[in-house]
């Protein structure tokens, strides 16, 4: 099972909000997953990212594979593989 720490959008049309979350990557991508571990918002100047830094880290230690976004939020987080 490949586990994949990615977004799941919420939000209004036109008014996306993002969940970052813990899913398997074959489960499409606003259905089940594991564990939600922070969001982030585009809509406000700056983009608002909230990150549970310790479920990052385990998660990645555990072998998840974070999305391009995700990965770009974490970096900017200062949360490194």
């Amino acid at each position: 099972m490949a586990v994949k720490i990615r977004l799941r959008r919420m939000g209004q049309k036109k008014a996306p909000f993002y969940r970052i979350i813990v899913a398997d990557s074959r489960s499409p991508r606003d259905g089940r997953f594991i564990e939600e571990i922070g969001t982030y918002d585009p809509n406000t100047e700056p983009a608002a990212v909230k990150i549970n830094e310790d479920a990052a880290k385990k998660w990645l230690e555990n072998g998840a594979q974070p999305t391009e976004v995700v990965s770009r939020l974490f970096k900017n987080a200062g949360i490194e593989k």
